[in-house]
């Protein structure tokens, strides 16, 4: 088995090496062969290994950083159901053997019976979740029915208001009732996800403070059950999209975790605007240091710039150096590393960064400072 140290995001990701005190330039590989592409539950080759130091990541202005996670959990979204928990062990053994500790599923918000938790769906990742110490259960919790029928603001503003009332209270009820029940009342949830955005009738814009107050409700109707231990991630996408998602936050005493979903946008936009522009990945840990929250990325991986191998290894180095309690790529097209055959070169750079198969201990990542040291020059003394 791993131990948690290796399962820890590797920046095995650019050339370069630190010999007698001086650092070599890091250069980014600008092609790759991923294993097998992305067929579910085929092992793949391995992955030639390369030489390389841990890039830098982004220089923070804040003065102060996110509550860090001693040992970050990785995961991936691949399906909701029981089909998600097998491909949990198949993903693995694609990396090498790396555990992938966060499982991640979603409550469908098409009816209110559905948002309740229907057993037959908690149950599978109930036993995963117990099957090995150290996992985390990560649920995605509507706020809403028909949440993604296109409702009308003023629609969305009505409902937001009849939540914050607590005409919906008893279906949070009975879903943290079934959780603990299901011995999972240490569940991440991710409740109204995305809310800065259109897409889910649960967004905020319509009614900012009437979203606000019904968060509060929810959390509140659900801490009251016996025997949770709950954690609420508050979790907008990256950007101002509709609305900026500061305008959202319910408060500190109802947020556990400070979420963001963060996929490869807008088409043309380099990773550095991602992380300068307002509301976007460098505003995300700021506002959460100021609030004294760890942060998670529930949902991120490619999108609108393609097969960006490049995004995959900056994105990595940002979460190993703000080290957030949880990040969970969204493996399935076009957003996939391993369940996606569209993205080969991103593929091979993840598979490179988190397994560890059959690597000799030389050519390990080795922390010095904001740096990955590696000795694959000793290789040719073995060798």
């Amino acid at each position: 088995m791993r131990t948690h140290r290796r399962e820890r995001i590797r920046a095995v990701l650019c050339g370069g090496a630190v010999i007698a005190g001086l650092l070599a330039s890091c250069t980014v590989p600008s092609s790759g062969r991923p294993g097998s592409g992305s067929v579910p539950g085929e092992r793949p080759a391995r992955t030639p290994s390369s030489s390389a130091s841990t890039p830098r990541a982004e220089p923070s202005g804040s003065p102060s950083a996110p509550v860090s996670s001693a040992d970050p959990l990785v995961g991936a979204f691949l399906g909701s159901g029981p089909e998600g928990v097998r491909r949990v062990r198949d993903m693995e053994r694609w990396l090498g053997g790396t555990r992938l500790r966060a499982g991640h599923t979603y409550l469908p918000g098409r009816l209110w019976s559905e948002i309740e938790g229907r057993p037959r769906l908690l149950a599978p990742w109930a036993r995963w979740r117990h099957e090995e110490p150290g996992r985390l259960l990560v649920l995605n919790v509507p706020m809403a029915d028909h949440n993604e029928a296109g409702l009308s603001d003023d629609r969305v503003r009505t409902l937001l208001r009849e939540g914050a009332a607590g005409r919906f209270d008893a279906h949070y009820r009975t879903l943290a009732e079934r959780l603990v029940r299901q011995r999972l009342a240490d569940t991440v949830l991710v409740l109204g996800w995305e809310m800065n955005g259109t897409t889910y009738t649960h967004r905020c814009g319509p009614d900012p403070a009437a979203w606000k107050a019904y968060w509060r409700r929810i959390v509140a109707t659900m801490r009251s059950v016996p025997g949770q231990r709950f954690r609420f991630d508050f979790a907008p996408s990256r950007g101002r999209d509709a609305i900026p998602w500061t305008r959202c936050y319910p408060g500190d005493d109802v947020v556990d975790v400070l979420g963001m979903d963060a996929y490869d946008q807008p088409e043309g936009m380099p990773f550095e605007e991602q992380v300068r522009e307002p509301y976007g990945l460098q505003a995300h840990v700021d506002f959460a240091a100021r609030h004294g929250k760890p942060v998670s990325y529930p949902e991120w991986g490619l999108f609108r710039n393609g097969d960006n191998a490049e995004y995959v290894r900056r994105m990595l180095a940002w979460m190993d150096r703000y080290r957030p309690l949880y990040h969970t790529i969204s493996d399935y097209c076009p957003h996939g590393v391993w369940g996606c055959h569209l993205n080969p070169v991103s593929s091979a750079m993840y598979r490179m960064a988190l397994s560890a198969e059959g690597q000799p201990w030389w050519e390990r990542c080795w922390g010095f400072g904001e740096y990955c040291v590696r000795l694959d020059w000793l290789g040719d003394l073995a060798g």
